[in-house]
């Protein structure tokens, strides 16, 4: 069996990975690569990060078996709880740790990008907690449609700079954010939110999510005897908790993995971002990855209804996986995460972020046996898309979920 979990010393999951930075960022890419791992293991590092974790962000989340939405599907679904973390997501676990790492480093000041406002949350939530400052570039599309996470973010202390160009989403706050740390790049680390970027930032952000994998083993064990599920289901944009959720399975032959990509309005439609479906090899944010781009290199525009998954690449990490067919891929449409995230509603009384929702589409997707085990991560939780949501109250007041 391949090792899948980890890059290469030049940080490249097969084909896919590397470092493509400009001169000025060289050597704040260099110290990252040559100290991360030694300074991330080290006893003192982990002792501080972990007592955070327990105690400050409440891991372990819980692994909940869905009794209602198992009993729908003829088989058994439980959910990763990663909603119920500190900020409401499971961006927090990635945030304070390269907070912790930042400090380390001796960087006082801290940029990030943000789609969904989970990982700006998080981000100015682990600057405010260690005394950091913190700037967040956020699209101004995504500004309006997840004003409650701007208010956090302000209400925490950090500065939000909206992104005006492009498509004014998740991709033009990173481009922004990277036109930051080249004009700061002595004074200032970039918490990078998802496993993209140059190496080493999609295996270090992989490492802090892998504690959502490392619960559900002993968690499962605790449950039902053993460590694996048969499935591990997660919604995948850049793909931050899919790799945390993936990580500890991907070596596993026995288990079988799930990612949820957003379809938008469908594959064909011009408006989606399924991107291994549409996406060709190409560098985009410092890594060679698949990229949505035309013939001549020029990235197109990503859609989904989810600020989170509006992104026009995929992380190394998950595209090696899909390259090597270790890993099915799903293109979940809008309205599909929409429909999942009322019937996770109404079934189980857990209200979903979006996002999350694309994961829960999955079980409308592919058929389970009655005694497979399946894990879904549910990443995050959807107060920050209530007023999406209030759109369709209404329209689906009506709808019979539990058939």
């Amino acid at each position: 069996m391949k090792n899948y979990k980890n890059p290469d010393n030049d940080g490249y999951y097969g084909k896919f990975g590397g470092a493509f930075v400009p001169e000025m960022l060289y050597p704040n890419v260099a110290e990252l690569q040559s100290t991360y791992l030694e300074i991330i293991n080290s006893d003192e590092f982990q002792k501080e990060y972990q007592d955070l974790l327990r105690n400050y962000v409440g891991r372990a989340t819980p692994l909940y078996f869905a009794k209602t939405l198992s009993k729908k599907y003829n088989t058994q679904v439980y959910l990763k709880r990663e909603d119920l973390n500190h900020t409401g997501a499971h961006k927090i676990n990635n945030a304070l740790g390269q907070a912790l790492l930042a400090k380390k480093l001796g960087k006082r000041r801290i940029i990030a990008e943000t789609g969904a406002g989970q990982h700006g949350v998080a981000t100015a939530t682990a600057c405010a907690l260690l005394g950091l400052e913190c700037i967040i570039y956020m699209g101004e599309v995504d500004i309006a449609r997840q004003a409650p996470n701007v208010g956090r973010m302000k209400m925490l202390g950090a500065t939000v700079i909206p992104a005006t160009s492009g498509s004014k989403t998740l991709k033009d706050a990173v481009n922004e954010a990277l036109r930051d740390w080249i004009n700061n790049a002595t004074t200032t680390h970039y918490i990078i939110g998802s496993v993209v970027g140059p190496h080493p930032f999609p295996d270090l952000v992989a490492r802090f999510q892998s504690v959502i994998s490392e619960e559900i083993k002993w968690q499962l064990n605790e449950k039902i005897g053993r460590e694996n599920p048969d499935y591990i289901v997660a919604c995948v944009g850049g793909g931050s908790n899919a790799a945390g959720t993936f990580y500890h399975f991907v070596d596993e032959e026995n288990v079988k993995i799930i990612a949820a990509e957003a379809g938008g309005f469908g594959l064909d439609s011009g408006k989606s971002a399924a991107t291994t479906f549409l996406g060709t090899l190409g560098v985009l944010h410092g890594s060679k990855s698949l990229v949505m781009q035309t013939a001549d290199g020029q990235v197109i525009e990503p859609h989904s209804i989810s600020a989170g998954l509006d992104y026009p690449g995929i992380g190394p990490f998950h595209a090696n996986l899909f390259q090597e067919k270790r890993a099915e891929f799903f293109s979940i449409t809008d309205e599909q995460a929409l429909e999942s995230a009322f019937q996770l509603t109404r079934l189980e009384g857990i209200i979903p972020a979006l996002e999350s929702a694309h994961a829960l589409a999955v079980l409308d997707k592919k058929t389970f046996g009655k005694d497979d085990v399946v894990v879904i991560c549910l990443s995050g939780r959807g107060d920050k898309d209530m007023e999406t949501y209030l759109k369709d109250v209404e329209i689906r007041a009506s709808f019979d979920f539990a058939k």
